[in-house]
């Protein structure tokens, strides 16, 4: 057993049935700490042999209590909690919390398997279980026979130029008018899905010119991170050109409103042209909205690929360029942490040898950088937009 000091607390730490035990003793006192340290030992004592007298509620009461005391929440940490204590709910029913045994546990994992999810959705569910069993003092009784499943590590895959236009193509040709601005804003921002859907029209820094949008920039306002929060991303052309066309079907909306709000799509006349109908400007964009639409076209295009993988190929893209700094990636992704950032490791490598080669000026490796450059200009000059056209 063992008492130790973290700033002004004091913290106890000790072995129980082979499980690790460490918690704040809520006290600067040392005397109080040794004290709070026996009483834990000894409630734990008394529950394995089943002499403790624990609270009985049943597991949807449970966790709401549970979730009653997560007072600090973002709205999307909220929302994620909620969808796996709904799941959950559905899944042990009325059952008490303090018959929720590892073999239920073990069953819940099975079950989630057979209907093919991820090991990190079925991790992600799991976790939350463990809170509100924590909360309750039973998930150390039977913490050391659960297992969390294997979660995929790879990173995706970073779209080819060649990939991607065979997939704007389709996505173009799609009948989700939202889903082509929705894709651009990931592959040329970086934006997840979720921080896509929750921006506003007051989210958007944006000149315009002659009708359309000639540069600006986003300020994310919603992130699954905190880091992600009112980070700025500046728009490119295509992305300006493809906001201009879907902002300007909503000419009377306000700067409150989502940029992607809610609405229902119909195909009507003999030449089978989609409709927006049913717009809830104050309510985000559905996720089916885009998922389904999205499938259709990777489909149609022959690309195996996530939706997510567009935000993947943002990074790599410029991980790929030498003079763009760890520090200018995290600042326009949002969170990216050191292990992912590592897994690019290959990507800066090149990037850093193409950096100390534009260093020898004056010799071969710096000349075939120059004519490199050059040809990427000329690339970029063919792909702008003539004057009065958007691209």
């Amino acid at each position: 057993m063992s008492v130790y000091k973290r700033g002004q607390t004091y913290w106890f730490k000790f072995r129980f049935e082979g499980q690790v035990i460490r918690e704040s003793a809520k006290t600067n006192s040392k005397v109080i700490a040794r004290e709070a340290e026996r009483h834990r030992r000894h409630e734990l004592e008394l529950g394995i042999n089943g002499l403790a007298k624990r609270e009985r509620p049943l597991f949807p009461v449970a966790a709401k209590e549970w979730f009653a005391t997560k007072r600090n929440l973002s709205p999307l940490g909220a929302r994620y909690y909620r969808q796996y204590m709904s799941k959950l709910s559905r899944y042990f029913g009325n059952r008490l919390i303090t018959d929720i045994s590892a073999e239920d546990i073990a069953a819940l994992q099975r079950k989630r398997q057979s209907e093919r999810l991820s090991g990190r959705q079925i991790n992600a569910e799991v976790g939350t279980l463990r809170a509100i069993l924590r909360y309750y003092g039973l998930w150390a009784y039977i913490s050391g026979r659960i297992s969390m499943l294997p979660q995929r590590s790879d990173v995706g895959r970073a779209l080819s130029r060649e990939d991607e236009a065979r997939l704007l193509e389709a996505i173009g040709q799609s009948r989700s008018p939202s889903l082509y601005p929705f894709f651009i804003l990931s592959l040329d921002s970086g934006l997840r899905p979720s921080e896509t859907r929750g921006l506003r029209r007051s989210n958007l820094q944006i000149a315009w010119r002659q009708g359309a949008i000639s540069e600006g920039e986003i300020i994310v306002g919603r992130s699954k991170t905190e880091a992600g929060v009112g980070r700025s991303v500046p728009l490119t052309r295509r992305a300006c050109a493809s906001l201009t066309l879907w902002l300007t079907r909503f000419p009377d909306a306000g700067p409150d409103v989502f940029v992607f709000p809610f609405h229902r799509v119909a195909i009507a006349g003999n030449d089978r042209i989609p409709h927006i109908y049913d717009v809830n400007l104050d309510r985000p964009m559905s996720p089916s909205s885009y998922r389904t639409a999205f499938e259709t076209a990777r489909r149609k295009a022959r690309i195996r690929l996530r939706f997510y993988d567009a935000r993947h190929t943002f990074v790599t893209r410029l991980a790929e360029e030498a003079l763009v700094s760890e520090e200018t990636i995290r600042q326009l992704a949002g969170h990216v942490s050191p292990q992912m950032l590592g897994r690019y490791s290959h990507i800066r490598a090149a990037a850093r040898r193409a950096a100390i080669a534009s260093l020898e000026t004056g010799t071969e490796t710096s000349k075939s950088a120059d004519i490199e450059n050059h040809g990427a200009q000329k690339w970029a000059q063919s792909r702008k937009p003539e004057d009065g056209h958007l691209n």
